[in-house]
């Protein structure tokens, strides 16, 4: 009962620090000292220009992508090698590294903390699934001089609960896409990206199934992304 108390306690003096006002960020405001300095923790945001150039706002959605790690469980059902003198199994499934269930700092991750667990990283059967953004904050990485990390609140598209769960986290939003964990579908196109494009729209000309003022027009949008470095 003490615990259930201390989390209560802990949730409404979190929320205490949120801002209300929502502001606009870019991903260099983020790591410029000038600026950051002047952000609290768990500023909300409206609207947050990625390290890519891509352009997040409410209400936009995102896409996750696949899992970067993995989380081994071990259980004492079945054959496997023998722990204090009884059977065990381990197993290893790939797992999200900066996508969790739930809130930051909800009930169920705090709970988590309380009894020395991690919060649950997502499972491997959420690659794929369109997610909508339903809230935006940014945290200092450590102390008030340190960089701001863009931690987003996912809600399904259809307006459901993750399971049991009714949001999922990205914990550090520049982290997860590096990680390949999380896209924007109006992010811009990679260099890779650009010359696959190009060599399908080559493709599409020689067979016919694209003029040729389309494809000039294609190949100068895609030039200077193909020959940035």
């Amino acid at each position: 009962m003490k615990k259930i108390i201390l989390a209560i306690i802990i949730l409404t003096a979190t929320n205490s620090f949120a801002q209300d006002q929502l502001i606009e960020l870019t991903f260099e405001d983020c790591q410029n000292s000038s600026v950051f300095e002047q952000i609290k923790n768990y500023t909300k945001l409206s609207k947050y220009t990625a390290a890519d150039g891509s352009v997040l706002k409410l209400g936009d959605t995102l896409v996750i992508g696949i899992p970067s790690g993995s989380v081994t469980s071990t259980t004492a059902v079945g054959g496997g090698y023998i722990v204090g003198g009884a059977k065990a199994k381990s197993r290893t499934k790939s797992s999200f590294t900066t996508i969790i269930m739930g809130k930051p700092a909800g009930f169920g991750s705090i709970m988590n903390a309380m009894a020395g667990e991690a919060p649950e990283n997502a499972n491997a059967n959420m690659q794929g699934e369109i997610v909508v953004i339903s809230e935006m904050t940014v945290s200092h990485k450590g102390s008030r001089k340190k960089p701001l990390a863009l931690t987003i609140l996912l809600g399904e598209s259809n307006g459901r609960a993750f399971g049991i769960y009714k949001y999922l986290s990205v914990t550090d939003f520049e982290k997860s896409v590096l990680a390949g964990e999380i896209k924007s579908l109006n992010a811009p196109l990679t260099r890779e990206e650009a010359i696959a494009k190009l060599k399908e729209s080559k493709d599409l000309l020689d067979l016919g199934l694209l003029t040729q003022p389309e494809y000039e027009k294609l190949k100068q949008e895609l030039t200077p992304i193909i020959m940035k470095k």
